[in-house]
């Protein structure tokens, strides 16, 4: 089935195959003519019973989510949403208008994809699991959770094998990662900010243990080499792409999602075309851009032009390029949150198909369902509280001054934007979602967590512990013990190496029996109140604390949990999605 294909006998688009059953009042979904279908379009008409009776006979009960009944009019009553008398038939139903409010209740909601609840649906639904392309990163990613921060990278690859890549430089290129975005969403749901991470940047690629043809090979780290070169290069997959941010940013990377060429000219053409602005006139033979200045709708060809242009904006860097893909982007998103769209069920399966086709996933998201739920994480998020910005860099001072094409960290403004992210700080100002009550229990628990440090101390002596890396730098748990040993008198301190999960925060768990220990550990290591984690039991006289160092860790005795700044560095490049700025 190809959502882009029109009038070809043996595909059809979903889109077109909602029809209105006058028994239940209900759009249906007619996926061809598969048995069942056959039997439910051939099934003989019966008395005219509820909608939901009426259902129930011809398909499996649909799920709380599916379109409400319309009602069955009283006598003397026209449809629904209509007027009385005008000739039409109340057999047939409500006509366009019992149409047109039936699509406002049911249409941009996933749970549409389910209104008939029966064959079709179900049908659907799989195709929809079986466009996806799934990729196993070997845990690179943890999986978002529920009521925690979500980051997911979102990776357009410049690989240019495949159906409707041809025709873009290099056909035997296996891709880079050309344009990488490390999407935060705010614990409380309430903001998100977008970080553009240059493919240009000079960096370090940690060893990436990738999964190729169901054998796991360990492909060896790179030091000072170009950011995009972590995916595709040398075998490496989305998995590498996501520990290199990982170890840039110090931002665990929950899943990954990755696109190509298609995603952009496909998703534009469902959404029904990307508005954009220019200043200026433009007419690039490399990207084969040529629009004036001023407004226009962007799909397909044009739209991938737009995003693709290095010449037309700007100094004609990448850095340039970035502003224009993140101006597209927030368009794009303004678009697909529009009334036009989410009340569209032609534009919403199109999308469908669109997006499902389009993407590479790893297995956390493998899944319709799974997506779903993702979706549903984001759904409240206005336009206006997601913030575009991008890693703050500098040219490579170790390139010639007239041969800049590569850029380096600029750590002055980069160190206390990504600590805003790793804080959860918001880059623009929103209305929090949280209520008096639950900031003032968040206050209680917080003043709970700060008492643990209060009280007696061990001697350094006295202490016992065992240390685990569980996201430190390489090393870690060894260096710390030295630390420990030589420079602190704690002798009774043990290394167990690589803990068997990740932490973004570093923790100590410890018994109530042990909280002078505990105590003493957190002066010593630098630790935080809400680095302490009590047990609820006694431990024997001999039993070690249980230390794990996570991706906060930098060195022994560096202090943790530092307050993240609140507003962004001067200087740092930000534009929210509700923006609608003009490239020039």
């Amino acid at each position: 089935m190809d959502a882009q294909s029109r009038g070809r006998a043996d595909e059809i688009d979903p889109a077109d195959q909602w029809v209105l059953n006058p028994r239940t009042g209900n759009y249906e979904l007619q996926l061809g003519r598969s048995a069942p279908q056959q039997r439910l379009a051939s099934a003989p008409r019966k008395a005219r019973r509820s909608s939901s009776s009426a259902s129930t006979s011809t398909a499996p009960s649909a799920p709380a989510a599916a379109s409400p009944a319309v009602p069955k009019p009283r006598r003397g009553e026209g449809p629904p949403g209509g007027r009385r008398g005008g000739g039409r038939s109340r057999k047939g139903g409500g006509g366009a208008d019992r149409r047109k409010r039936l699509l406002t209740v049911t249409g941009g909601s996933l749970a549409f994809l389910l209104v008939a609840g029966g064959v079709g649906a179900y049908l659907y639904y799989e195709h929809l699991n079986g466009n996806l392309k799934v990729i196993d990163t070997g845990g690179a990613g943890g999986g978002f959770k529920k009521d925690q921060p979500i980051n997911i990278l979102v990776i357009g690859t410049d690989k240019r094998s495949g159906k409707g890549n041809e025709g873009y430089g290099d056909a035997e290129s296996v891709g880079h990662a050309d344009t990488t975005i490390l999407f935060h969403v705010s614990k409380d749901r309430s903001n998100a900010t977008a970080l553009s991470i240059p493919r240009d940047l000079i960096t370090d690629i940690p060893a990436c243990p990738t999964k190729i043809d169901g054998t796991v090979k360990q492909i060896p780290g790179t030091r000072a080499t170009r950011f995009n070169n972590s995916l595709g290069q040398e075998g490496r997959d989305p998995g590498c792409t996501m520990r290199t941010v990982k170890q840039l940013t110090g931002i665990d990377v929950d899943n990954f999602m990755m696109v190509d060429f298609n995603a952009v000219k496909n998703l534009s053409t469902a959404v029904g075309g990307v508005p954009v602005c220019l200043a200026k006139d433009v007419n690039d033979r490399d990207s084969k851009l040529n629009l004036k200045a001023g407004e226009h709708r962007l799909e397909g060809e044009q739209a991938l032009a737009f995003v693709r242009t290095r010449h037309s904006f700007g100094n004609e860097s990448d850095l340039d390029r970035i502003k224009t893909q993140q101006q597209f982007l927030g368009s794009m998103m303004r678009e697909m949150k529009s009334k036009e769209t989410l009340t569209s069920p032609k534009k919403f399966f199109s999308l469908a198909e669109a997006a499902t086709k389009s993407l590479t996933v790893d297995q956390g998201l493998g899944s319709i369902g799974k997506l779903t739920a993702l979706a549903g994480e984001l759904k409240d998020i206005s336009p206006k509280n997601v913030t575009f910005t991008t890693l703050p860099v500098v040219d490579n001072p170790a390139e010639p001054v007239n041969r800049k094409a590569t850029v380096v960290v600029n750590s002055a403004q980069a160190d206390p934007l990504l600590a805003m992210i790793r804080g959860d700080v918001s880059l623009t100002e929103v209305e929090k979602k949280e209520q008096a009550a639950k900031d003032a229990a968040e206050a209680d628990a917080k003043n709970k967590q700060n008492a643990l440090l209060q009280g007696n101390r061990a001697p350094a002596g006295d202490i016992r512990v065992d240390v685990y890396n569980g996201g430190g730098p390489a090393g870690s748990a060894s260096t710390t013990l030295t630390w420990l040993q030589n420079s602190k008198g704690v002798y009774k301190a043990g290394n167990h190496g690589n803990a068997s999960a990740r932490l973004a925060a570093t923790q100590l768990e410890y018994a109530p029996n042990q909280a002078d220990q505990a105590r003493a550990l957190a002066d010593m290591m630098g630790l935080p109140a809400t680095a302490l984690k009590p047990g609820a039991v006694d431990a024997g006289p001999k039993t070690p604390m249980k230390l794990t160092l996570g991706s906060d860790f930098k060195e022994p005795g560096a202090p943790l949990g530092a307050a993240a700044p609140q507003q962004a560095p001067e200087g740092v490049q930000r534009v929210e999605a509700d923006k609608a700025v003009c490239a020039k």
